[in-house]
């Protein structure tokens, strides 16, 4: 793998600030002040979808009268005006139910992005694409004067997450990231009991996405991509490589998620809804100080790069953070398979879900109960943001969705730089904290309830590193590791023509 290496970059001085020009992206307003038509619940919004297969449609919202949860809900007075997407075998489901919500019109197609971003018309970008497309597509639209809700996780890399927040604050708008338990009533009662100090001093927040991945086959060699598809302009800023995977039956449209090049694993795919509510009740700002990983891909052999089984762990000033990801059928802890557990010295708080809470004492005996969550709730707090022109009333700013998409993206670091052993071997690096070590013997007994052998179980068992969160770089790495290639892996090279034209 070659690692894009630019120092200047790293440093946040200048990031390609004439690459804006020379593709023709249309300027941030000039004062950069909102248009008066954001500031008042009787102007309608027009809303632009960008990725329609999956997630998407979720953006876009149901047709049926109740089942409102995206821009189609009537009480934000919202429109949708075009959909964007690379591959035109996709967008009818969408159009169709656009345009049954609104009165039979159909929204404006639009292929290629940068040309959609031109429309000054539209107020509102709603980004539901692969997530190596995430950040620039962001960035882009802020400074066109769109507001952006971004799906997670927020970024492909560390750095842009950091890009992204300077260009929201910079051009003064308005950036949500889709991690939508952060609005739900019972999430958000939930954290409020840890931070109350209801189960005392929280010494280790954990999060789990257990969730079967079954194996994405293995092909011969490179595939072609559907032929409706624009894979140069999927590809966008990452590299163009074929498809090296099964691309019938819209597989093409998710398995990426298991391509270091454009996708992050299941971490940074369902995990990182639970990564950002770990970390949000550990109630500590900014990056860890430390982090190491372990794990692989086990069960069978496919085409896929990213482990199905990890464990990573987190340093924070006087608390841990876990995660741990499980793509084998598996059993769950204390109520929890995708969820999280939040150990305190006077109880715990097990969010089996997005959207419910339990709280237990030390004798495990239930003690409070928490409930109540909907997707409608983070779009309506985001258009509410909106009509305020007011990022602080947001419960997911980018900057929070940065952190969390961050903590993804350094345990893969950790653990693609790290050193191949059968999971068998001794593995010394969780020996700081109990609850890791506890959770390493679970995923060696679960490996083993799913016939893999821990001797011919190879994986990689990652390099810890440590961190300097202000400057959100590493400063060392053990086991003979290279500082060096580690900073690197916390950006990516561009493609001409799909920079992220922004100056910190």
């Amino acid at each position: 793998m070659n690692w894009f290496n630019r120092r200047e970059f790293l440093e946040r001085t200048a990031i390609l600030s004439a690459a804006s020009a020379a593709l023709g992206l249309p300027a941030a307003r000039a004062n950069d002040e909102p248009s008066a038509k954001k500031g008042s619940a009787n102007d309608r919004l027009k809303v632009a979808v960008v990725g329609v297969h999956g997630r998407g449609m979720s953006h876009v919202g149901s047709a049926e009268k109740g089942k409102e949860s995206g821009f189609l809900d009537p009480a934000l007075n919202t429109e949708i005006v075009a959909v964007c997407d690379a591959d035109t075998a996709v967008i009818g489901s969408a159009m169709k139910r656009i345009a049954a919500a609104q009165g039979g019109t159909e929204p404006k197609f639009v292929q290629d992005f940068r040309k959609l971003i031109e429309d000054k018309s539209i107020d509102v970008i709603a980004i539901a694409t692969p997530n190596h497309w995430h950040a620039t597509m962001a960035v882009w639209a802020m400074r066109a004067g769109k507001d952006v809700y971004c799906e997670k996780p927020a970024t492909h890399n560390v750095h842009e997450g950091r890009l992204m927040v300077e260009a929201a604050r910079k051009h003064k708008r308005v950036c949500q990231v889709g991690t939508q338990s952060r609005s739900n009533p019972g999430m958000q009662q939930s954290i409020k009991y840890i931070h109350d100090g209801k189960i005392g001093k929280v010494s280790v927040a954990y999060g789990t996405c257990y969730k079967s991945r079954k194996s994405i086959g293995k092909v011969s060699g490179p595939q072609e991509p559907p032929k409706t598809m624009d894979y140069d302009l999927w590809c966008g800023p990452a590299r163009v490589l074929p498809p090296h995977r099964k691309t019938g039956n819209g597989t093409v449209h998710y398995d990426w998620h298991w391509t270091w090049e454009y996708g992050n694993g299941d971490f940074g795919n369902q995990g990182v809804h639970e990564a950002d509510k770990a970390r949000w009740g550990l109630n500590l700002p900014g990056l860890p100080t430390s982090v190491v990983a372990a794990g692989g891909r086990f069960g069978y052999v496919d085409d896929g790069e990213t482990p199905n089984t990890q464990l990573c762990l987190y340093e924070y000033p006087g608390a841990h953070l876990m995660f741990e990801v499980r793509g084998l059928d598996t059993k769950d802890i204390k109520g929890a398979k995708v969820g999280n557990i939040w150990f305190g010295d006077k109880g715990y708080v097990v969010c089996p879900n997005y959207g419910s809470g339990i709280a237990y004492d030390m004798d495990g005996k239930e003690v409070a109960k928490f409930s109540g969550g909907s997707d409608r709730f983070h779009y309506t707090n985001f258009i509410k943001a909106v009509r305020a022109r007011d990022h602080k009333l947001l419960n997911c700013d980018v900057e929070e969705g940065h952190l969390s998409a961050a903590l993804c993206h350094l345990g893969n670091i950790s653990y693609r730089l790290g050193r191949k052993g059968s999971m068998a071997d001794e593995i010394k690096c969780f020996n700081e904290c109990k609850e890791a070590q506890a959770a390493l013997t679970r995923m060696r007994d679960h490996l083993t309830d799913n016939k893999v052998d821990l001797k011919e179980a190879v994986g990689l068992v990652g390099t810890k590193l440590t961190i300097d969160p202000k400057a959100e770089k590493f400063t060392a790495a053990s086991d003979g590791a290279d500082v060096k290639t580690a900073n690197d892996m916390l950006f990516r090279e561009y493609r001409k023509g799909f920079e992220i034209a922004e100056k910190a």
